[in-house]
């Protein structure tokens, strides 16, 4: 598998080129503020062919350059539809002004093709699986993509804004509940085997088992029994 990873942006915001392997179809993750050159050279360095853009949340840093490489691709982007709305009025997920001058820099909107995400879908994309968590907390439509073990590749979870090396996400702006993302990191990341690798949002990769000992916002959670 080929996971193509770069920081993007005033927000330094993690966005993924995920494919089978180079030469093949491949799946862009949070095409974020400034993402749009990042994502072609990578399209052009491992010779890949766009078949979706997949969102972890709605939040600008992460959904600025969802028109623009949707665009170019004819790609559909994939959001939970609770996030939906911050496409096309990114202003009102903040609760506040983003600042004339970047707005300037912004693409506002929704690409021509919308689909929404669920809770427990399975997406097969690219000749690939990613296994849809909602976990709210961040914003009300946040959601995780796992990706399951495949030969000599470990789990890979790439977490959005709900679990970071060392921290979780914001959960002070509008859409944000900290209890609930406590739930989400209890009902989410907990159950998943310590050698999953956590793709975040933000900063550097991470593993379950790194954070489970380490990460304080963890210390205290229990992973939901089975069954209920």
């Amino acid at each position: 598998m080929l996971i193509a990873g770069f920081p993007a942006g005033a927000w330094g915001t993690n966005c993924y080129v995920v494919a089978p392997a180079a030469g093949e179809e491949c799946v862009i993750i949070d095409p974020g503020h400034q993402a749009t050159q990042g994502v072609e050279d990578a399209l052009k360095k491992h010779r890949l062919k766009p078949v979706a853009v997949v969102l972890t949340h709605g939040h600008i840093d992460h959904v600025a350059s969802v028109v623009p490489v949707c665009g170019a691709h004819d790609v559909p982007a994939w959001i939970h539809p609770e996030d939906r709305y911050m496409m096309s009025d990114p202003e009102k997920g903040l609760g506040r002004s983003i600042g004339m001058p970047l707005m300037g820099e912004l693409t506002v909107g929704e690409p021509d093709d919308v689909k929404v995400l669920g809770d427990g879908a399975q997406l097969l994309l690219a000749g690939l699986e990613f296994g849809v968590a909602h976990a709210p907390g961040h914003t009300r439509g946040s959601v995780t993509f796992r990706m399951p073990e495949a030969a000599d590749v470990p789990q890979v979870l790439f977490s959005g804004d709900l679990l970071f090396a060392g921290s979780v996400g914001r959960t002070d702006l509008p859409g944000g509940d900290h209890a609930e993302l406590l739930e989400s990191l209890a009902r989410v990341c907990l159950p998943l085997d310590d050698s999953t690798v956590v793709l975040s949002g933000h900063g550097p990769q991470t593993t379950i088992g790194r954070e489970r000992a380490s990460n304080p916002y963890l210390h205290g959670l229990a992973a939901p029994r089975r069954g209920m």
